[in-house]
């Protein structure tokens, strides 16, 4: 019998290693002489049933063998203590009896025996069965590692993206606070989305107002949103005003052809606000409107026709212009705020969500929660099928 040191299980290449429990040594004598020309089976023995369950602990076999008539404890309850053993649960035992009784051969059985022979068996026969359980469980051993080494795997992946939801988190605007005030909501679908918001002044009198919407998701649409964002933020579109929404737009569309961006394109929506006459303008490259609330009068759409960033190279973009009422508040969002499935069938209209947004105003924080609590009340779950962003600006 072997005395090498047990490997620990689940190590590249497993050998048949076999554990013999049974009291007589002249029986292990009799099978390690019957696996004496298996190289690659290990056979070790152990002689005090006392020392069976930890000595399987320790070795970690592929199989036990394991004798039903041995004093102090017999085999059945051995083979019962092996199942409940969280080690040895799902080693395969083959048990060894004197007799073919059918009776001894059920009980095995129902206590989780996977085999049963007549000892000393025929050698052929015994390797056979050996190598059968044997290889059944290795499987079942290198089937655990993959899953193992996958969910490793993917929790390091899914750490790393959290840590880059993080950072695009942080490149996110402060709130503004004064005659301005704003808010914002970004939920990504998944650990890392497409979607971008944005707030800057571009001088004095002049504040840059945005939100974007990368097709897709994942690491290649969050890299393209931050990218995209990181432009208008630093504002390094070469010989563009980016007082002019329609120009910056016509200068991202040139930047940023999908041809050298995977085939990804962005929706945008951006706005320029000016206090010292309350205009705000703006421009859209096929994304939702903006929606500017005042007072009791009906919320007003701010549209504008233009193809996604990207799609089309050439791309010249219609603006829109207006003056902003007294106490008026500018939402600005992604389809995916709108877009969802109501239990019962059918999705929310962009016309149903304007009215949401409008019901009654309190401050842009408690505005944007309450509207996202109304949403998901509609689909009827709290996750999203999109990334949403919502951008609000209280302009006084």
């Amino acid at each position: 019998m072997s005395d090498a040191p047990a490997r620990p299980a689940g190590a590249a290449g497993h050998r048949v290693v076999v554990l013999l429990v049974d009291d007589q040594r002249i029986v292990a004598e009799a099978v390690k002489r019957m696996l004496a020309s298996e190289s690659d089976v290990e056979l070790h023995w152990c002689g005090d049933p006392a020392e069976a369950i930890a000595r399987a602990v320790e070795l970690r076999p592929t199989l036990i063998l394991q004798d039903l008539v041995m004093p102090g404890i017999d085999g059945l309850t051995l083979v019962r203590r092996y199942r409940e053993t969280p080690a040895t649960r799902e080693v395969p035992l083959i048990v060894l009896s004197s007799k073919e009784e059918a009776t001894t051969k059920a009980e095995a059985f129902a206590l989780g025996a996977n085999d049963y022979l007549v000892k000393l068996p025929d050698r052929i026969e015994l390797v056979a069965r050996i190598r059968y359980h044997s290889q059944a469980y290795i499987h079942l051993l290198e089937r655990n590692e993959a899953y193992q080494d996958l969910l490793a795997s993917q929790q390091a992946l899914a750490a790393e993206l959290g840590e880059a939801a993080d950072y695009v988190r942080s490149l996110l605007p402060v709130p503004l606070s004064g005659s301005i005030e704003s808010a914002w909501e970004f939920v990504p679908s998944t650990s890392l989305g497409g979607d971008s918001l944005g707030h800057h002044w571009i001088d004095d009198d002049h504040l840059a107002a945005y939100v974007l919407d990368v097709c897709g998701h994942g690491v290649g649409a969050a890299l393209l949103s931050v990218s995209a964002m990181n432009v208008l933020g630093t504002q390094t579109l070469p010989g563009v005003d980016f007082r002019d929404p329609a120009a910056v737009l016509a200068a991202l569309n040139d930047a940023f052809q999908m041809d050298r961006q995977n085939d990804m394109y962005f929706t945008i929506w951006y706005g320029v606000f000016r206090p010292s006459d309350r205009s705000l303008s703006w421009s859209s490259a096929g994304h939702p409107p903006a929606l500017l609330v005042a007072g009791s009068a009906a919320a007003e759409p701010l549209r504008a026709q233009g193809a996604p960033i990207g799609a089309l190279p050439g791309t010249r973009y219609a603006g829109g212009r207006t003056t902003v009422p007294p106490d008026a508040a500018l939402w600005i969002f992604s389809d995916g705020a709108y877009e969802v499935t109501r239990p019962a069938g059918g999705m929310m209209t962009l016309e149903e969500f304007f009215e949401i947004v409008g019901r009654e105003r309190t401050s842009p924080t408690a505005d944007i929660h309450r509207v996202l609590d109304v949403v998901r009340a509609e689909q009827g779950r709290h996750d999203f099928d999109d990334d949403v962003s919502m951008l609000v600006l209280r302009i006084a």
